[in-house]
């Protein structure tokens, strides 16, 4: 399962998304990872929750990401849920809509394969958003 939230910057989404976190893992069975582009937030973050920076515009396209994902699905079995914040401030190149189609195509087969979900954060206006992601929006 993939879930998308989406707006501009400064709309919430963050503190969403950890407070999602820290619930979930009062809840989980298995590990939960939060990604982020900086060190900000780790002291908002359960520490029971996997925090791993990526850091600002490392990794160039989608399908490094996907790489790296699966870098950190090899080293844990148990992971259950995936949240990502700022997943544009990530991925240097994740600028149009087709890359966004890529990639949660390959996240929702990896999510299927593994057992995996993923919630993740974007810079886009939802309007702005192809229908199928749109369709994912929380």
């Amino acid at each position: 399962m993939i879930r998308f939230m989406a707006g501009q910057k400064g709309q919430g989404k963050t503190r969403k998304l950890i407070d999602m976190a820290n619930e979930a893992v009062k809840q989980a069975d298995g590990h939960l990872v939060f990604i982020d582009d900086d060190r900000r937030h780790t002291r908002d973050i359960n520490r029971d929750i996997r925090f791993v920076e990526a850091g600002k515009g490392v990794l160039s396209n989608y399908r490094e990401f996907v790489g790296f994902i699966l870098g950190i699905l090899s080293m844990d079995a148990d992971v259950e849920h995936i949240y990502v914040d700022g997943l544009c401030n990530i991925v240097k190149t994740l600028d149009n809509n087709e890359s966004l189609q890529k990639l949660n195509r390959k996240l929702e087969a990896i999510s299927h394969r593994d057992s995996v979900k993923f919630t993740i954060s974007v810079n886009y206006e939802p309007d702005t958003l192809p229908d199928d992601i749109q369709a994912l929006l929380m």
